[in-house]
């Protein structure tokens, strides 16, 4: 009785942790956004001015790196900062890596990549001179390609533990949903065609790596591009307005059913055509990401010494 109940209590822990991580994720970008946004809004007209003119800004003691806005943005940049090594720092750490999932740190290491130069180009009243404007524009690169290597992690197979698939257990579980496919009634096989049409194994396995990232980028688009066709040959005028043509859930149960097997379908096709290269260009990526990472930790210590031995104006 209690192996029962703990199998199948096992799922339903999962979906609650994946539901409260998504709510994680939605308010810790809201936040985020809503920061940026308050900031650019207050500090427009002072941000356009030129720098002989700032000083006699009235935002000017409270906006300028030294000003109570600009060395708190500071300070929270360089908490930023030390948290997103956190992501590094748990892959090498034994200990670290059975402290929950390996996707959920990533989704917020990549968030905070992304608001780290927006905190510290507001920290320096976007005036990117010196040592910290290199530290700064190799941040921008490091946010960049954090978000390649996000998508590039996102196209190899994975179960919900985030161990990869086998190409053998990906070829069942492609299997499955060819099956529940070709039972359903909403959709004939001409019309669902067009979804799964991707380029010939050859065409991939031949082609420059760049090019090969860019043939991912676009199987994407086409996906949803006939996801929402989809909807939209089944929908009327009120369900394609609601679902903005189809691009978002129509409400309709059935149809989002089919839609979602059908993207499954599509999606688990694609990873496993581009499973050996995209592999691949993750470690190309690897190779690049690093030492940008490391050179702007350098670079942010080396500034953020400067200003605590010699002071800020």
């Amino acid at each position: 009785m209690s192996t029962i109940t703990a199998t199948s209590a096992l799922p339903a822990a999962k979906r609650s942790s994946e539901r409260w991580h998504g709510f994680s994720l939605r308010v810790a970008y809201g936040f985020t956004s809503l920061l940026i946004f308050a900031l650019g809004l207050y500090g427009f007209d002072y941000y356009f001015l030129d720098a002989a003119q700032r000083p006699f800004s009235p935002q000017h003691m409270l906006l300028r790196p030294s000003g109570p806005v600009g060395l708190g943005l500071g300070y929270l940049g360089t908490a930023v900062f030390l948290l997103i090594f956190l992501y590094p720092i748990r892959k090498s750490w034994a200990w670290m890596r059975s402290k929950g999932n390996t996707r959920h740190w990533l989704d917020f290491h990549v968030l905070m990549g992304l608001a780290a130069p927006f905190i510290i180009a507001f920290h320096a009243s976007f005036k990117f001179g010196g040592l910290a404007g290199m530290a700064f524009w190799i941040m921008t690169a490091v946010a960049v390609s954090g978000v390649v290597g996000r998508y590039l992690y996102s196209q190899i197979p994975r179960k919900l533990n985030a161990a990869e698939l086998s190409l053998h257990e990906a070829r069942e579980e492609q299997s499955r949903l060819t099956e529940q496919l070709a039972q359903q009634k909403v959709f004939s096989e001409a019309w669902l065609k067009p979804l799964f049409r991707l380029p010939s194994p050859d065409r991939i396995r031949n082609q420059w790596i760049l090019f090969v990232l860019l043939e991912m980028l676009g199987a994407d688009v086409r996906r949803l591009y006939w996801m929402s066709r989809l909807r939209r040959l089944e929908l009327g005028f009120w369900g394609k307005l609601i679902s903005l043509g189809g691009l978002l859930d129509s409400g309709n149960e059935e149809l989002e059913r089919v839609v979602t097997i059908a993207r499954k379908q599509a999606l688990l096709s694609q990873r496993m055509l581009f499973l050996s290269r995209s592999q691949q260009v993750f470690h190309l990526w690897h190779i690049v990401h690093k030492p940008f990472s490391y050179s702007f930790a350098v670079l942010a210590l080396i500034h953020i010494s400067v200003v605590l031995l010699f002071g800020i104006k």
